[in-house]
């Protein structure tokens, strides 16, 4: 069985310990998201994997043969060549094989009569036919053209950073390699693309590893999780949901622990605070267990902060409106004759496909970009937030406190309390060792981490979100989705995030493209819902209706299913009664962690079972009304 094994890795960067002493196992067909706070090494470990960086200690065992593919964050591509052949530049056997047979082709083309080419182009055309080389090729055409890129003899140099990163996912993809590597696959994706490759990846023949902030993407994909969390990695059986859950029971069982080491720390504060005469080694030894139960109770209340009300500036009636809007860019029609009014506590967002202008309407909205022609107006109480898909730049050599603190030193929350820039940086996932690092020292994610905090610091009444979930981890978006539950002002994202869509959004604009928008009253599944409903109506609206056919006489129940249909409602009590029984179990399960796990591997066995039965119940119920 094909698998790989890392056995206590360790990873330190500068001063940074990213990880020490971790392991784990990826199976055949294992599909393994890998979660964690930007900063914590998610990247790395993926680097580590890939062969790309090595450990500073820890040992990677796989076989010879094991071959991996791997999709980075931020490609390196070869500017001069075209989209195919970039495809095609991997290391894989195929590709090997195809590049040279595209070789030996131009070869002869330049030489036609010349014997030994011929023969050489025959036996790669036999190679070829033997290892399906004609499909490797079709299919990276095929997966291409599926993520937006249409044009495969365009120069890379010619593309977008968007563009450079689908080549680049297509690469990867099309080599069939034992373990697929994917960092953050879905950024720059439009939600046709995503779903192409989640469909894709559900029948990819190999092992999966990928980070990801899409939610959705990767409960729909993955059935294994790890975490990274403050250098150690844990690992839960399932999806994201599973995740969620299992999190959840382990959180509650460490909360236990806490009160425990609570009531330890009371004791040994005690013992502090009155002091010791001599510095015996017991002593000693107690007063370092002080100082190391400390910074455990220090992490866990960062964990429990999590709150981000704050209180933004007033907003009058007037917030934006646009008549008559034309814009044109790079001889795309954006806007035509469009008219858009925004009101108070509209929480909006802007979906569409790549290129259709989304990022322009933003730029619009902020005034970065002027009108053609129309007019664009603006409330005078309107104080604007612009959260862009480039950071500002950022004075490396200045510490995080300090450049937090160009905005403000504290601010107010929404029952009027006031929070200072230190307090703002634990609320927001940095931990109090951390604010006095040099900007140069964080990871990228980290910088646009501290970029959104420091916009949200600027007391706005208008958040302005471009794409502000490429390059954030799943925990901080979960903070910065709370927050916008309570923002007061008014919310316009564009984003292609479902499940940040369905979250934020109330209210969509569809750039359709060519300058025509149309607006959508409800969230992003319910939108797409009912795409789904108008294609199929439109669909069956076009079909030839069938001949007059004779009726067909109605089907009767087997003796087998007569079985089945009575004793189905006694097996559908017994399932629900013992997933009550888990449920009952869960509550009251304790530390045992193990145990957790195997209820909930129950629980979704028994859901599983339990959809089942309702299905038949279904079929057997027509059958036994016919």
């Amino acid at each position: 069985m094909n698998m790989i094994t890392l056995e206590n890795i360790a990873k330190t960067y500068g001063e940074k310990e990213l990880f020490t002493g971790i392991s784990f196992t990826i199976a055949e067909k294992d599909r393994v998201g890998l979660i964690g706070v930007n900063g914590t090494g998610k990247s790395s470990l993926l680097k580590i994997v890939a062969g790309i960086d090595t450990p500073d200690s820890g040992e990677i065992i796989a076989p010879k043969d094991y071959s991996i593919a791997y999709s980075e964050q931020e490609p390196q591509l070869e500017e001069s060549l075209t989209v195919l052949e970039q495809v095609f530049a991997g290391e894989a056997p195929i590709l090997v094989l195809l590049r040279e047979y595209e070789q030996t082709l131009i070869e002869l083309n330049t030489n036609p009569d010349q014997k030994s080419i011929q023969e050489k182009l025959f036996e790669l055309q036999k190679k070829l036919d033997a290892s399906n080389g004609w499909e490797a090729s079709t299919n990276a055409k095929t997966i291409l053209t599926k993520l937006g890129i249409t044009d495969v003899n365009k120069r890379i140099g010619e593309l977008s950073g968007g563009q450079k990163k689908r080549v680049a996912l297509a690469q990867s993809l099309i080599q069939s390699a034992d373990l697929l590597i994917l960092d953050e696959p879905t950024n720059h994706l439009d939600y046709e693309s995503v779903k192409w490759l989640e469909d894709y990846l559900s029948r990819y023949s190999g092992a999966l590893l990928l980070v990801t902030h899409d939610r959705y993407f990767l409960d729909r994909v993955t059935n294994r999780m790890f975490e990274l969390d403050s250098g150690e990695l844990y690992s839960y059986k399932g999806n994201y949901a599973a995740f969620l859950e299992a999190k959840a029971v382990r959180e509650e069982n460490m909360a236990a622990t806490i009160d425990k080491q609570r009531n330890l720390y009371r004791r040994e504060l005690e013992w502090i605070r009155r002091g010791a005469k001599a510095r015996t080694t017991k002593q000693k030894a107690r007063i370092d267990r002080f100082e190391q139960l400390d910074d455990r109770l220090a992490n866990v209340k960062q964990a429990e902060k999590l709150d981000m009300s704050l209180s933004g500036s007033r907003l009058g009636k007037q917030v934006f409106e646009l008549k008559d809007a034309n814009k044109a860019y790079q001889n795309q029609t954006i806007l035509e004759d469009y008219d858009l009014l925004i009101k108070p506590g509209d929480r909006i967002g802007i979906i569409g496909r790549n290129g259709s202008g989304k990022s322009t309407l933003l730029n619009i909205l902020a005034g970065k970009i002027p009108l053609d022609s129309g007019e664009r107006i603006i409330g005078q109480t309107v104080k604007i937030a612009y959260y862009t898909q480039e950071s500002e730049d950022m004075d490396d050599n200045k510490r995080m406190i300090e450049y937090l603190k160009e905005t403000a030193e504290v601010v107010e929350t929404s029952d009027g309390k006031t929070i200072s820039a230190a307090q703002m940086l634990e609320r927001f996932l940095f931990p109090p060792y951390t604010h006095g690092t040099l900007i140069r020292k964080l990871s990228g994610g980290e910088k646009r981490r501290l970029y959104l905090l420091k916009i949200l610091m600027s007391s706005p009444n208008v958040l302005l979100l471009d794409e502000p979930t490429n390059n954030l981890d799943t925990q901080t978006l979960t903070v910065l989705e709370d927050y916008l539950d309570d923002f007061p002002g008014v919310v316009i994202t564009v984003s292609h995030d479902r499940y940040f869509l369905d979250k934020v959004a109330g209210q969509l604009l569809i750039l359709h493209g060519g300058g025509k928008i149309s607006s959508f009253f409800g969230n992003y599944t319910d939108y797409l819902e009912k795409e789904k409903t108008d294609s199929q109506t439109a669909e069956k609206s076009v079909q030839p209706k069938p001949a007059n056919q004779p009726k067909q006489k109605k089907k009767r129940m087997s003796y087998n299913e007569s079985r089945e249909w009575e004793q189905i409602d006694e097996k559908i009590s017994s399932a629900e009664e013992r997933l009550e029984e888990i449920a009952a179990e869960m509550e009251n399960i304790g530390s045992d962690f193990e145990k957790a796990q195997a209820l909930m591997d129950e629980q979704t066995k028994l859901n599983e079972e339990l959809e089942h039965l309702i299905e038949r119940w279904s079929y057997l119920s027509d059958l036994a009304d016919a």
